[in-house]
């Protein structure tokens, strides 16, 4: 949620009229009060742009994580075709292609007693 300046500074008018009502009431001088104001107000700047600047930071991210496109890797051939490291690419191809079911499924986010049941890794998982 963005940060709503206005609201922010009317709540702090809010406060502050009611800081300076006790103080008087308690016999603090005029310049005290103005000297405490001050103070006050520059912190509530400061906080202010570390909010305001926090909350353009947030929705930044979120535009980056709604515009990076994640790519579903549904087959073995989606995962080989994914792989940018020349190395890692040339050890997935001499792995079989059962262990490269298994590192789909895997990546795709299940457990390994998810996939051991699996007809087509069953026999790969027992002999391992």
């Amino acid at each position: 949620m963005a940060y709503n300046n206005g609201r922010e500074n009317r709540k702090w008018l809010i406060w502050k009229e009611a800081e300076e009502k006790i103080l008087r009431e308690h016999g603090v001088d005029e310049t005290t009060i103005e000297q405490i104001r001050t103070d006050d107000r520059a912190d509530f700047n400061s906080n202010r742009r570390f909010y305001h600047w926090t909350s353009n930071f947030g929705e930044y991210l979120e535009g980056m994580a709604d515009r990076e496109q994640t790519t579903e890797l549904k087959t073995v051939a989606d995962l080989l075709d994914e792989i940018e490291d020349e190395t890692l690419y040339r050890a997935l191809l001499t792995v079989d292609r059962r262990t490269l079911q298994i590192i789909l499924l895997k990546m795709q986010g299940y457990s390994t007693k998810e996939i051991a049941p699996l007809p087509s890794v069953n026999q790969t998982v027992k002999s391992a």
